[in-house]
């Protein structure tokens, strides 16, 4: 007998994806800003809605089941569907409307000004974006151009490179290369670095693997 589709709640969806994410319900719950038990009500409503289990609670956090990994990525499509259709159906109702999005640290208002001079019949708006959110941000189109820095994956947009930064190493005052004008890979070899925690920035700003192949030191 063939089940009929299940219906489902895309809130549901979300904390699901969170809690894969973080792989801890107390440290999803402090993302999603809920106490435990109600997410822990609301993956389970989730689970019965889907008729299978997704996360099976360890000593060390959670962890997906089997279902669960067939369902994250399915999971996160739809939710990105969902935010799609959002974007386009605002964009289509207010066709003059343009939503410039920026990273900090970056000036847009002389080109936001400009903007507004040269097309005033159009709504110009703007919107900060954390470090990691552009690419989402544009092929979720919340934004329709980000003025941000690279590196980041940037297969389905396009990219206009506006200028150059020059990368700058940080040190002690009374650090040994402190006061040099420029410095070598050679210079830094042995040097720990902080990892960041995307994989793409990390390994441009610590230039890891090196060019010799070894990597970083931590």
């Amino acid at each position: 007998m063939t089940q009929p589709p299940a219906d489902l709640d895309l809130r549901l969806v979300r904390c699901f994806t969170v809690v894969a994410e973080h792989r801890h319900f107390g440290r999803a719950a402090a993302a999603l800003h809920v106490t435990q038990s109600s997410l822990s009500r609301q993956i389970s409503r989730l689970e019965q809605q889907l008729g299978a289990r997704l996360l099976d609670r360890t000593p060390q956090g959670s962890r997906l089941t089997e279902a669960g990994e067939v369902f994250l990525p399915l999971a996160t499509a739809v939710l990105r569907s969902a935010a799609q259709a959002a974007a386009r159906t605002r964009a289509a109702a207010q066709p003059s409307r343009i939503t410039v999005g920026y990273i900090e640290n970056l000036i847009i208002t002389p080109a936001v000004r400009d903007l507004r001079h040269r097309h005033p019949e159009a709504d110009v708006r703007t919107l900060h974006l954390d470090w990691h959110e552009p690419r989402a941000a544009l092929l979720e189109h919340r934004v329709d151009a980000a003025v941000v820095r690279l590196p980041f994956p940037t297969d389905q947009l396009h990219v206009t490179v506006l200028y150059d930064e020059p990368r700058a190493l940080l040190v002690p005052i009374d650090h040994r290369l402190a006061g040099k004008e420029s410095v070598t890979l050679d210079d830094i070899a042995d040097e720990p670095l902080p990892r960041a925690a995307d994989a793409t920035w990390n390994a441009f700003w610590r230039v890891d693997p090196r060019p010799d192949g070894r990597p970083a030191p931590d």
